[in-house]
């Protein structure tokens, strides 16, 4: 799930919980008030009691003058009902209507305040006030609405305040997603910048620094990063590169004058001296030439093409094979091409077949097989320690079976990182006996641009 996505998400989630706090506290102030009105209406049907009594009996009186008495069945006034209950009151059951209590009777006497209550009658819940009538001698009026009246409203407003809570968080998360496209629009700039850097490993690319927010202070903080590393790995890089130059210099007049000293003939031991100051300047020239192409290899390449991986492994066999005719070559190659460095790729090659012939015996054979972007190498040697496999590639590493053989640490470093600037990687396959040692990179199609 991508930031704006979750932008979307949270800013929805803010406006639902918002609307779901409002409306736990608007229905039940709503329905509060619904109640109250209601009670309202039942005070002020009680006191309207008199002025029914009186016009009741005004349309009921008979000829002789004398006055109906009040039914005590409740008149529906509207929603309301209206009782009036005649002195005495006196508490039990009735069949017009709810029973008729105490808390009524002491109603009635002027011994007890008004009140309300609820109630159920004929299977519908009421909720009923009951008070003295007044001027009536000891007469009681009672007032009823059915509880059941604002149940629609409050049911109107329950799905009102769902629908909107529903509808609103809907909007906000696709207002925020809208709004989010555009505010991290700087952040995918930085972003896109920072994966190119990383695929290219050009640290001089600019990073947009826009604003002043804190995106723009990220971005900022990644510019001075990546110009101070680019400063630190160009200073090693330069110290590398004049270290081996400093180097070579009295290293090809160091072997000069040793190839001169081993043809005096007047010494005889000045030739045995020189072939082993020989070998040892030799040692140093491999030393600084593996240096020079570690730096080189780990620096991005311009100088990119399709490569024919088979025939790269052809070459190196072939010359392997003519300064190591004590061993045994076999290749099986088919056709394959990635793109990349030449140079690198058969740099990588050359030290994987090297290190096979380092630890071949003589009569060994040494088998070359590539196949769809992958070149094994192996060799016919005492293997690798489980204890050494994790540090094989590592620069300068050497176990102690290889610190009797020549060798700078360095070849199967530069196999590691000529495979990881390629995107490609450099492994070692357990086997029973002797050592292959895998390279596999991207077919083209597949490739990565270095």
């Amino acid at each position: 799930m991508n930031l704006r996505t979750r932008l979307a998400i949270a800013g929805g989630a803010i406006v639902a919980g918002a609307l779901v706090l409002v409306s736990t506290v608007l229905y039940p102030a709503v329905e509060s008030s619904l109640r109250g009105q209601i009670d309202n209406s039942l005070v002020t049907a009680a006191g309207q009691a008199p002025d029914v009594a009186r016009a009741i009996k005004e349309k009921y009186r008979d000829k002789s003058g004398v006055e109906p008495e009040f039914p005590a069945v409740p008149l529906g006034i509207g929603s309301t009902q209206l009782q009036i209950v005649p002195p005495p009151v006196q508490a039990g059951p009735s069949t017009k209507f709810v029973d008729v209590t105490v808390h009524d009777v002491a109603v009635a006497g002027g011994t007890a305040p008004a009140y309300f209550r609820n109630a159920v009658y004929d299977g519908i819940a009421y909720r009923i006030y009951t008070a003295p009538m007044a001027d009536s001698g000891g007469a009681l009026v009672r007032t009823a609405i059915p509880q059941s009246d604002p149940a629609p409203t409050l049911r109107e407003l329950g799905w009102l305040l769902a629908a909107s809570t529903v509808g609103a968080a809907l909007l906000a998360a696709l207002a925020a997603r809208l709004v989010a496209r555009r505010v991290l629009r700087p952040v995918r700039r930085l972003t896109d910048t920072v994966e190119l850097i990383r695929t290219t490993g050009d640290l001089a690319i600019p990073i947009p620094a826009e604003s002043q927010d804190e995106i723009g202070r990220l971005g900022s903080a990644f510019a001075g990063m990546t110009a101070a590393l680019d400063a630190s790995v160009g200073a090693q890089r330069r110290l590398v590169a004049d270290a081996s130059h400093e180097l070579r210099t009295p290293l090809t007049s160091l072997t000069v004058n040793l190839t001169l000293l081993a043809e005096d003939a007047s010494d005889r031991q000045a030739p045995r001296l020189a072939a082993e100051a020989l070998e040892q300047a030799g040692e140093l020239t491999r030393l600084t030439n593996d240096l020079v192409d570690l730096a080189r290899y780990g620096e991005p390449s311009f100088h990119t093409e399709d490569v024919r991986l088979d025939l790269v492994a052809e070459d190196v066999a072939a010359r392997a094979a003519r300064r190591a005719a004590h061993l045994e070559f076999g290749l099986t190659c088919a056709p394959t091409v990635v793109h990349g460095d030449p140079d690198a790729l058969e740099r990588a090659v050359a030290n994987l077949v090297d290190n096979a012939v380092k630890w071949s015996p003589p009569g060994a054979r040494v088998q070359i097989t590539v196949k769809d972007g992958v070149l094994d190498v192996a060799d016919g040697g005492p293997g690798i320690p489980d204890s050494d496999l994790d540090f094989v590639f590592d620069r300068f590493y050497r176990s102690p079976a290889a610190r009797a053989h020549p060798g700078s640490g360095l070849g199967l470093a530069i196999v590691r990182q000529v495979a990881e600037a390629h995107g490609g990687t450099a492994e070692v396959v357990p086997r029973p006996c002797g050592a292959l040692l895998r390279l596999t990179l991207p077919t083209c199609g597949e490739h990565t641009v270095l």
